[in-house]
């Protein structure tokens, strides 16, 4: 039994939707009783509770000997992420797959950076056999401008002419149910991206090429970037953390690509242009 804490986010619900695919026996640990609902409506088995609450793990654990590990980003995460990983060791898992980040060390000036490594560490020191997955910027995240390119053709961010090899959720979700459902993936640190390095200006070319409109990536101040962040109710720590990020892209430290996608799953990561093509209507109408 694979237990997925996690399994309603924008990346676990796709590692869900793959095991569940591939019949393989999944459990998904959410925190509500709708969305644990929602899941047994299509016949997935759930079990409700809260990493703050760590008694509610014994019974979720029970029988699972492969854990999917993913939070949301939180200043609290390393210590929920702890009480999971206590749990799983106390329950006899055998494999702790964890959901980390591009990039993740102890010693990063990025705060989420060094909370995946801490966690990471936490597992490696547990004795529990584990697989760190270390996926690149989501493609899903420009769905977040799609506001201001139906709006005014344009979106913005403090990138410069910085190239990264965003990769799509479905990809890592699909990278992660070929881990936690075979043997050989023990041990191992997957860096996830996708088949290509890629500036914002072509993120906006690949937009404007599906949509057939005028779009355009503006380049604003890292200040500038900050403050409407915060302004639009993003947490202080997390629009500072994303800062840092859009800083180390910015510089060209991140635009390396890897082949993990097709070697774990035997299928070609997806483009940037794919998946423009498939949320047309969204950057359109959004």
């Amino acid at each position: 039994m694979i237990l997925v804490i996690g399994a309603t986010g924008t990346t676990g619900r796709e590692v869900v939707r793959e095991l569940v695919a591939a019949r393989t026996p999944v459990r998904a640990f959410v925190r509500t009783a709708p969305k644990a609902e929602a899941l047994r409506e299509r016949g997935i088995e759930v079990a409700i509770g809260d990493l703050d609450q760590p008694e509610t793990l014994t019974p979720a654990l029970d029988g699972v000997d492969r854990l999917f590990l993913l939070t949301a980003a939180d200043p609290k995460q390393v210590e929920q992420q702890g009480r999971a990983v206590e749990a799983a060791q106390r329950a006899g898992v055998r494999h702790i797959v964890k959901l980390s980040a591009l990039g993740a060390d102890a010693d990063s000036s990025v705060s989420l950076a060094r909370w995946h490594a801490q966690t990471e560490q936490q597992i490696e020191d547990s004795g529990v056999d584990y697989t760190h997955l270390r996926p690149h910027y989501f493609m899903q995240n420009t769905l977040g401008f799609a506001a201001s390119i139906a709006s005014e053709g344009r979106f913005y961010a403090p990138m410069r002419d910085g190239r990264i090899s965003m990769v799509d959720c479905r990809d890592v979700g699909a990278v992660a149910a070929r881990v936690l459902s075979e043997t050989g993936h023990e041990g191992r640190i997957y860096e996830i991206t996708g088949p290509e390095e890629l500036s914002f200006h072509d993120v906006a070319a690949h937009i404007a090429a599906s949509t057939g409109k005028s779009v355009t990536y503006v380049d604003v101040p890292p200040s500038e970037a900050e403050k409407a962040m915060v302004s639009s109710g993003m947490p202080d720590w997390l629009a500072d953390a994303l800062n840092g990020l859009f800083a180390i892209f910015a510089a060209g430290h991140a635009s390396s690509t890897t082949s993990v996608v097709a070697d774990v799953t035997g299928q070609p990561a997806r483009s940037f242009a794919q998946f423009a093509r498939e949320h047309a209507d969204v950057f359109r109408h959004a």
